[in-house]
């Protein structure tokens, strides 16, 4: 693990690392934001999963959570969102396969089942790594994010409900197998083996008994993505209200897909995810 870049900010450090990924067969590039209070003592983290085409720098540089983390005294994680090099296989001309959309599943299919093990990355190689070297709590986490990595946040928190104190997301990709970005990625990286692809699925998993104590999303009503059909909430609100599961699903009137949307309620999640943090204390 080697650091590559230190940025002061709001009283902490904004930090990028490199290392050689045992899971991605690869270099791997994440950011971490070191709030002042990591430097009395350890401090809880927020996981931050960013979505297609993205990498580490879209949230850090456009989110603005910085300011929150440095007042509630949390590490922010900030993991890229696809192994990438050019041993890496990619799919060039599409920006919803390849380099940039891992989609935080483990590929079983070739050309990809190598180096595209995003969701083994993301649940245990990161935090294993970050955890031995920096001065965070050890398996004291939150984990949230956009678009894919909504769909990621929701799928490891439900996938790993003792791991993560909170989850949350925006905009995120509820029902990947029902969607036209899911059903693209599914079939490349899992096969046609439906049963796979509800490995990954947040609404499939909540389906087949999956539980965490409760959801925060927040959805733009003007989302294109919406329109297209691409993010399905009104299924993960369904499948949720038959698990009883407790999801605040809030429909922001008039916001977008864009990190402006993000920028406005990172805040309020940042909130909700201390309070649940400091409750695990």
């Amino acid at each position: 693990m080697k650091q590559i870049e230190s940025i002061k900010e709001f009283g902490g450090y904004l930090n990028r690392y490199r290392h050689d990924s045992e899971v991605c067969h690869c270099p791997m590039t994440f950011s971490v934001y070191l709030p002042p209070a990591a430097e009395k003592g350890p401090v809880p983290a927020l996981y931050w999963l960013s979505g297609l085409t993205c990498t580490d720098d879209n949230f850090r540089v456009k989110a603005g959570a910085q300011r929150y983390a440095s007042d509630l005294g949390m590490a922010l994680v900030i993991p890229d969102t696809s192994p990438r090099g050019d041993d890496v296989p990619d799919a060039p001309d599409r920006y919803d396969l390849g380099q940039g959309a891992g989609f935080y599943v483990n590929a079983t299919q070739l050309p990809w089942n190598r180096h595209y093990h995003m969701y083994d990355y993301v649940t245990d190689e990161l935090p294993r790594l970050v955890e031995s070297e920096l001065p965070l709590i050890p398996g004291l986490r939150s984990i949230s994010g956009h678009s894919m990595g909504g769909h990621g946040a929701l799928i490891c928190a439900l996938k790993n409900p003792d791991a993560y104190a909170s989850v949350s997301a925006f905009a995120p990709i509820c029902h990947p197998s029902e969607c036209g970005w899911g059903q693209g990625c599914f079939s490349a990286y899992l096969g046609e083996d439906r049963d796979a692809w509800a490995a990954y699925d947040a609404v499939e998993l909540i389906r087949n008994g999956a539980r965490v104590d409760e959801i925060l999303v927040d959805q733009g009503t003007a989302d294109e993505f919406l329109e297209e059909g691409q993010l399905k909430p009104e299924d993960l609100e369904n499948a949720c209200k038959e698990a009883e599961i407790p999801l605040d699903l809030r429909r922001q009137p008039g916001y977008d897909h864009s990190y402006h949307f993000i920028a406005t309620f990172i805040g309020d999640h940042l909130m909700r995810h201390a309070q649940a943090l400091n409750r695990q204390r």
